[in-house]
């Protein structure tokens, strides 16, 4: 076990390369959140399904995948097996993920148009139940691979760069590359885009379960005792009597819903097609803040080994909130089509500048996240003596999923209300006042609303760095009386 003196605590620290072979299990996952953003498209351009029906299956399946993740969470803690607790869910999701797509993006359309909408709805279902097998282990495994309060910020880092390089580089790919190639959303852009997604996701998976296998065991499960006995109805005490947990939960979700709806295929569409009026653009704008938003992760990850991942992420919410309200008043005044890297002029560099902030510490939360479910899931087994990670990781994705499920509802029933009911907005629309009110509000002013909501709750949130460093001292002395009182039985 590889463990060292801290304080008289005793510490489990992962090598370097493990933390960055672990943290792309998120990247896998969240290749195929960002291919799954252009569903829509699909669905109502070759599926022949709504709009509003479109939106409101997404939302229904956002839903479906907040439950599942409860009973799967529940799975991860009763399983302790030759292959451990958390590799198996992530093979056999990956495998669930890459099949669902293929059949998903290649098969519904080709049916009887009766059947389009419950075969969706059907593939859709099980793509979201490998989706949460792989997820629910990001979360839950990050108890095991580190405990020490100056290293688990480290996944953020990798994670950060990880997601930073996929959602910038696969905008690029899809919107200068992609597009360009095809014309408009065809099948031949889905079946390239989704066929790279699924080879470097099976990649990654491999990868992370190369760099969890050795700290998926026993040994390292909470106090090291047997599986904990626990029952499904133990879910409402765990999050009732966490009040951490809660906090955590309430403040990342509703951050996240803002992310989601800024970053919502779209939204994007809206805000570089039609409002700047260079979709191309987009890609070209994430290239740009790629440095500049890893060396923000960067800055906070520092902050955060130095004076907590509290801080970090109270600091990083302001300033987003900050860039956002700036950006809605720019664009409520200055024509978005001022914009152009071939006009490098006032409105092109502040757009740049406030853009770059807003990904860059915006993105910051969301990064810390899952280290900081680790502090949560270590703050019950240090006051009940419960190793349950699997249920407090699914918890917080349950509410999660339910909050950020209302984006493409949100998304939909707003460009609904302004005459696009039949179909989405594309590069071929025109700019209206009724349309650029609503990218803005979509784009920054939820947003915005969002971000002082997870401040405010943030600000009371109970674990900082010093309570990090006496739940481990609390952890590491039940554990030695544990291993103790098993010694003198045997």
């Amino acid at each position: 076990m590889a463990t060292v003196a801290v304080n008289n605590e005793q510490y489990n620290k992962a090598k370097l390369w493990e933390i960055g072979f672990f943290a792309l299990n998120n990247t896998a996952t969240n290749l195929y959140l960002f291919i799954m953003a252009f569903v829509s498209y699909y669905a109502a351009g070759f599926a022949g399904i709504s709009v509003v029906v479109v939106s409101t299956i997404l939302t229904s399946m956002r839903i479906f995948d907040g439950i599942t993740d409860p009973i799967v969470g529940f799975m991860v803690d009763k399983t302790d097996g030759k292959f451990g607790k958390f590799r198996p869910f992530m093979i056999i999701g990956n495998i669930i993920l890459a099949g669902s797509v293929l059949v998903l993006f290649n098969v519904t359309h080709l049916l009887p148009e009766s059947f389009r909408l419950l075969f969706f709805i059907l593939i859709y279902a099980i793509h979201i139940i490998g989706y949460t097998c792989q997820t629910s282990v990001t979360k839950a495994a990050q108890t095991v691979l580190t405990n020490d309060p100056k290293q688990r910020p480290l996944f953020a880092v990798f994670d950060g760069v990880y997601n930073t390089l996929l959602f910038t580089g696969g905008q690029v790919y899809v919107a200068s590359f992609l597009v360009k190639k095809y014309g408009d959303f065809t099948m031949g852009l889905f079946t390239e885009l989704n066929t790279l997604a699924i080879i470097l996701a099976g990649v990654f998976t491999v990868l992370a379960v190369i760099g969890i296998s050795s700290k998926d065991k026993k040994e390292f499960f909470g106090l090291a005792e047997d599986t904990v006995q626990t029952k499904f109805r133990d879910f409402w005490p765990i999050l009732k009597n966490n009040k951490p947990l809660l906090k955590l939960i309430t403040a990342v979700t509703v951050d996240k819903l803002a992310f989601s709806l800024l970053r919502h295929a779209v939204v994007v569409v809206m805000l570089f097609g039609i409002l700047i009026g260079d979709y191309a653009l987009s890609g070209t704008v994430s290239m740009i803040t790629i440095v500049p938003t890893l060396l923000i992760t960067f800055w906070a990850v520092a902050k955060a080994r130095k004076t907590g991942m509290k801080k970090a992420f109270l600091f990083s919410t302001w300033i987003a909130l900050g860039t956002f309200v700036v950006l809605i008043g720019m664009f409520m005044f200055v024509d978005g089509s001022t914009i152009s890297m071939s006009n490098l002029g006032f409105a092109t560099i502040l757009f740049l500048v406030l853009y770059t902030m807003a990904m860059g510490f915006g993105g910051v939360p969301s990064t810390l996240v899952n280290p900081m479910i680790a502090d949560v899931s270590d703050y019950e087994t240090s006051k009940s003596g419960r190793y349950v990670p699997g249920m407090i990781g699914t918890m917080f994705s349950f509410i999660d999923k339910l909050i950020t499920s209302l984006a493409p509802a949100i998304v939909g029933f707003a460009v609904a209300l302004i005459g696009f009911k039949d179909a989405f907005p594309t590069v071929t629309d025109s700019l209206t006042p009724e349309l650029k009110v609503v990218t803005i509000l979509l784009a920054f002013g939820i947003p915005a609303l969002a971000l002082v909501i997870s401040g405010l709750i943030m600000s009371r949130y109970e674990l900082d760095d010093k309570k990090m460093e006496e739940i481990q001292a609390t952890i590491a002395a039940k554990k030695s009386k544990h291993t103790t009182e098993q010694k003198i039985a045997n």
